[in-house]
């Protein structure tokens, strides 16, 4: 691999001071010259990584703050996103809507439709993130661990959101909802309306609680699925408001569902950090963005970083590595988040492989 390929600097979300500040640096145009790798991990990774069960994970502070503290202690050359990220996997925003949350002691939970039918959606109220579902107990949480979490020298950085049509998908049905774009797009505006409202009230509570926070995170993989008309109708002006709920130095989308009609937009909603499919090359997602926006990926994540071998992900490293050619702005990681039963081994492969190649 060509020396002259720089990747940028990518922390954690809870990072300390000078750390968040190479990382505005970064998605600027200043790069590092090493290259750096980063993982988003959350609940379908962390609780097998460390030895507890998934219901343990969401129902006991303590564990939670243990395994993502171990995380970060096993692999201190890997950055984490978004870091002790507080979450109860897709029943967060859906429980604020009222879904009944189905609960699993080894798999992640299931929020149950609240939209029977198209005319339902009149029904739908904005909910407060203050008082309303699971919202409460994810900022006390946060509130509770802040101390420790600083103790380790780090700081709450991200606001974070499902995006509104991964929101809308679960209130009524992935189907349904794909389905009313076409056939009733009148509702699903005013369904969408509501959500993006709420989307915001819930971003700037996250900002009020945590002043520090400089940054959005906002995941959506129902965008992959949509095509380009109903991209600009449904997404960009709503992803737009909701990347613009306060001023941010950080806008990250995570949106690793096969598709590209959304990246050419991405500049234009404001997104200014992407991580996108394996599915889809540097090169491909490179031509729809520009070089103004920075990406991160694209290792398969199940297929090689869970399922591979040593020789697999050492082989998929270099082929990722590769086809990125001279571009700028890579943070090396895998097309989405760490999935269930990724190794420590094929963890720290990646992070040696990369590196041996610079």
């Amino acid at each position: 691999m060509n020396n002259s390929l720089q990747a940028i600097n990518l922390f954690p979300s809870n990072m300390t001071e000078a750390q968040w500040n190479d990382l505005k640096g970064a998605v600027n145009g200043r790069t590092e010259r090493k290259p750096i790798v980063a993982f988003i991990i959350d609940s379908p990774w962390l609780p097998g990584f460390s030895g507890i069960n998934t219901l343990a994970y969401y129902s006991s502070g303590e564990k939670w703050f243990n395994a993502n503290k171990k995380a970060i202690e096993t692999f201190p050359d890997i950055s984490f996103l978004p870091g002790f990220w507080s979450e109860y996997g897709m029943c967060t925003e859906p429980s604020a809507f009222g879904s009944k949350c189905i609960w699993h002691e080894s798999n992640l939970p299931h929020a149950d439709k609240i939209i029977s039918d198209i005319s339902k959606i009149q029904n739908v109220k904005k909910p407060d993130p203050r008082t309303d579902g699971l919202l409460p107990f994810i900022s006390q949480r946060l509130l509770e661990y802040q101390p420790q979490i600083q103790k380790l020298g780090h700081n709450i950085r991200f606001a974070i959101a499902r995006g509104p049509l991964n929101i809308a998908s679960f209130l009524m049905g992935t189907t349904e909802f794909m389905m009313a774009t076409i056939m009733n797009p009148e509702e699903i505006h005013k369904l969408l309306r509501v959500i993006t409202d709420f989307t915001i009230d819930w971003l700037q509570y996250q900002k009020e609680l945590f002043p520090d926070i400089d940054g959005i995170f906002i995941l959506d993989d129902i965008v992959g699925f949509v095509g380009d008309a109903e991209c600009k109708e449904f997404v960009v002006p709503y992803l737009t408001e909701i990347f613009h709920s306060f001023e941010s130095s950080i806008r990250f989308f995570h949106n690793d569902a096969p598709g590209l009609v959304s990246s050419k937009y991405l500049e234009k909603i404001g997104v200014n950090l992407f991580n996108f499919s394996h599915e889809h090359t540097f090169d491909e997602i490179i031509a729809l963005t520009g070089r103004n926006i920075t990406l991160l990926g694209n290792l398969p994540p199940r297929d090689v970083l869970a399922a591979g071998s040593r020789t697999d992900v050492e082989d998929g490293v270099r082929e990722m590595v590769q086809s990125a050619g001279e571009a700028q702005n890579i943070v090396w990681s895998c097309g989405g988040g760490v999935p269930p039963n990724v190794s420590t081994e094929n963890i720290h492969t990646f992070y040696n492989t990369v590196v041996n190649l610079f």
